[in-house]
């Protein structure tokens, strides 16, 4: 087959240079051709190559007026991500709070095709100049850069141009978990309140997320095998106005008609304690963990003697509290079986690490302290991984300091076997 001429450049009665580049074939079978007007010949020859690049790769952008940016963004955060079902919505939420501040001021009203890397670097040089966290201007960085993944894939655009570019730098904070006296005081002073204190024993000891221990359930929970099925999690979901706004209440909550976003297989979790004719809703849902986050893990027998006294405590619990009690199958829950909520929980952890005498410290910290601990007890990186459902080793190892006990004896090894003869006399 004979390769299509290059495209005849000329210059019209308007003084500009025109050219009109074969691209393919419209639906109703006619070809289809690609404008090109510059003000040089110059101008028009680099368009020209630019379209027949795009022709050649098979990323040549759709015909039309083009979406713009916030077209695109809109599209994508309120149709794309949902129907994937890989995005939580208060993720997506997440989502268009950081692109409607940052980046919709800067290129919202650009044609999605025409963005350049330097349209982006602006975005990053202003969050960096309110102060904004490096994590948070690498967030919007990958955020954008999966958006217009999906758009190349469209053909809306010619190329991912934030692929085309260096990502953002970002320095982990680090992290500093709990020595082994200071987490054996936490649990001590946890074991001085009572209730609930296998809670922070399986925080501490097996690593599980806040939402994986709120939201296990003794259906899950085999005491007699030893063993642990990390297989739900119990987290907060925001609620959004039913009546798009018009209630006038700024709070999707307080809205009359409030609607919450559920990805298939969420239960919502409800307050048994009004009337099945109120909504009963009480902001939280019961959600699969994703990945390798799913798991089974095996129970020391220390923890087994702790949760059976746990639950055996609860069982008096329940008969105290007769028809007020909310069977929700739940190892941890409040006095009359409804969920802990999340921001209890963590009130509590600070209270505790208060009493303990031990410094405040994120939540999430507790993971870090049990994945630390168990390497200074030797335990390989590949069997920490597995009790903490990372789906990457690296990941892993990012919660794995290099302890001072471990490397004081690393060197001093190091020093008697490589050291001693070369000092002898």
């Amino acid at each position: 087959m004979p390769k299509n001429p290059y495209p005849t450049i000329s210059k019209g009665d308007d003084g500009n240079w025109h050219a009109w580049v074969p691209v393919g074939t419209k639906p109703n079978g006619e070809a289809e051709r690609r404008h090109v007007k510059r003000t040089t010949k110059a101008a028009v020859i680099e368009r020209v190559d630019e379209i027949l690049d795009q022709v050649r790769s098979g990323a040549v952008v759709r015909s039309g007026p083009g979406m713009t940016v916030s077209q695109w963004l809109d599209l994508y955060l309120d149709t794309v991500l949902p129907s994937s079902g890989r995005c939580d919505p208060d993720t997506v939420r997440d989502y268009r709070s950081k692109i409607e501040h940052w980046v919709l001021p800067v290129i919202g009203k650009m044609r999605v095709d025409r963005v350049q890397t330097e349209n982006a670097e602006i975005i990053y040089l202003a969050m960096r100049r309110a102060g904004r966290a490096d994590s948070t201007v690498l967030k919007v960085h990958r955020i954008l850069s999966r958006a217009f993944e999906i758009a190349l894939r469209r053909s809306l655009v010619p190329r991912n141009v934030f692929k085309l570019m260096d990502s953002p730098t970002f320095d982990a904070p680090d992290q500093t978990p709990l020595t082994q006296e200071e987490a054996q005081r936490f649990l001590d002073e946890a074991d001085r309140r009572g209730r609930n204190s296998a809670r922070w024993k399986i925080a501490l000891a097996l690593g599980l997320r806040q939402g994986e221990a709120l939201g296990l359930r003794k259906q899950f929970l085999d005491l007699e095998a030893a063993n642990m099925k990390v297989w739900w999690q119990l987290r907060r979901r925001s609620f959004d106005h039913g009546c798009g706004g018009a209630c006038g209440r700024r709070r999707g909550g307080n809205c009359p008609q409030r609607t919450m976003q559920l990805r298939p297989g969420e239960e919502v979790v409800l307050d048994l304690s009004k009337p099945e004719s109120a909504d009963r809703r009480l902001g939280l849902v019961f959600k699969r963990p994703k990945g390798k986050s799913k798991r089974e893990i095996p129970l020391p027998d220390e923890l087994v003697d702790a949760l059976r006294q746990h639950l055996r405590a609860q069982a008096i619990e329940e008969i105290l509290a007769d028809s007020l009690w909310q069977d929700h199958d739940l190892v941890f829950c409040e006095p009359d079986g409804s969920p802990i909520d999340p921001s209890k929980d963590y009130a509590e952890w600070q209270d505790i690490l208060k009493a303990a005498g031990v410094p405040a410290s994120k939540l999430h910290n507790a993971r870090h302290t049990a994945a630390t601990i168990m390497i200074l007890l030797g335990v390989p990186a590949e069997v920490v991984q597995e009790i903490l459902g990372h789906s990457d080793l690296r990941t892993t190892r990012g919660y794995m300091h290099v302890a001072s006990e471990m490397a004081k004896n690393a060197t001093q090894r190091m020093g008697r076997v490589l050291l001693t003869k070369a000092t002898a006399p």
